[in-house]
């Protein structure tokens, strides 16, 4: 039997409005049908203007099972938005001296291949190591050490040489991890959380673990063949590399949305470093910077990113000269939320 979301259950919470009531709109009409189009169990959103929490929503449910609402404090895994977060881990370890975008890795992981002799740091944030992704030699359901995995990592031949071309990669940013790691002496996850995530007032953001208790935390959703059923399980230790294995909520992302718009997290030369596109050893440019994509949207400057992990969906979009940003973050596998943060901003955009 097909899912269908329920969508009598919306959960709707307006600060522009100063209201905590239920509030429908046309915007909350559009959201409502693009949820029922896709069939998603639940969403919540975010939107900023001019640097202000404007709007916070749950839609559809958190739970399918025990049909509980998503709502804005509902907790969901970052999939690969969180590889800004790690970019900034970075950022912060090069401001202390204690690394520098053009080290080679082997300088801070001994050990690593001699075909990785020429990878540095600069080019694992932005995708252009040549380094592939490790998934295929991966068993997901085994927990390996981090000496294990970068291993594995190290078996795989690159897909380039480094500089000369971009291609996608978690493994590099599994690297970093490692890498920060090493650098700042504890697991790069407590160092996030402490330099990156407290600091931007991201309260309930945090590494995932599955086996404590999380308050707010939804359930992931993958489709089957009768129709939606729970995300595959894991292992422990995949679940935490820093390509992304982050649980926030939107009230976590804007308050990180709102942190760029001062300096006291990153500076101006640090945000301009995150979001310049890539330059290649031919002198071209790609439109990635560090854990950012660089694309335009809708004629309009834009920064952003998505991910997708274990069952959910995400998407970050943020455009700095119309001063407004949009957070999409899913439950489901399925998802488009490009979708939904495409149809928000637009609609923002003609107001």
């Amino acid at each position: 039997m097909r899912f269908a979301p329920i969508l009598l259950s919306v959960w709707l919470f307006s600060v522009a409005l100063g209201s905590g009531g239920l509030v429908a709109d046309e915007l909350d009409d559009l959201i409502n049908a693009e949820l029922a189009r896709q069939e998603v169990p639940g969403i919540a959103i975010a939107i900023l203007r001019d640097g202000k929490l404007v709007r916070e929503a749950g839609y559809g449910f958190a739970n399918v099972e025990h049909q509980v609402p998503a709502k804005p404090e509902t907790i969901f895994q970052s999939g690969s938005v969180g590889k800004m977060f790690t970019a900034a881990l970075v950022l912060k370890l090069a401001e202390d001296g204690r690394l520098s975008l053009e080290d080679p890795v082997h300088k801070h992981l001994p050990g690593t291949p001699p075909t990785w002799e020429k990878i540095t740091i600069r080019h694992l944030l932005t995708h252009t190591s040549g380094l592939s992704d490790p998934y295929a030699k991966l068993d997901l359901q085994k927990d390996y050490s981090e000496e294990e995995l970068l291993a594995i990592d190290g078996e795989i031949p690159l897909l380039f040489e480094p500089g000369t071309s971009w291609s996608y990669s978690n493994m590099g940013y599994h690297v970093l991890g490692f890498l920060c790691s090493k650098v700042g002496g504890k697991f790069y996850g407590e160092q996030l959380v402490e330099r990156v995530l407290q600091p931007a007032g991201m309260t309930t953001a945090r590494i995932i673990n599955e086996s404590e208790i999380i308050p707010n935390r939804s359930a992931g959703y993958e489709k089957g063949w009768r129709g939606i059923r729970n995300q595959k399980w894991v292992a422990p230790k995949l679940n935490t590399t820093a390509d992304g294995s982050l649980y926030l909520t939107v009230r976590d992302m804007a308050a990180w949305d709102m942190s760029l718009n001062g300096d006291i997290l990153l500076g101006a030369e640090q945000k301009a470093a995150m979001w310049t596109p890539a330059k290649l050893a031919d002198g071209s440019e790609v439109p990635y910077g560090f854990g950012w994509q660089l694309e335009p949207f809708e004629g309009h400057r834009a920064v952003s990113h998505g991910g997708s992990w274990q069952g959910f969906t995400t998407h970050y979009l943020r455009l700095p000269e119309k001063r407004l940003s949009v957070i999409v973050l899913t439950n489901a596998a399925f998802a488009d939320p490009g979708a939904f943060s495409t149809l928000i901003a637009k609609h923002c955009l003609k107001e």
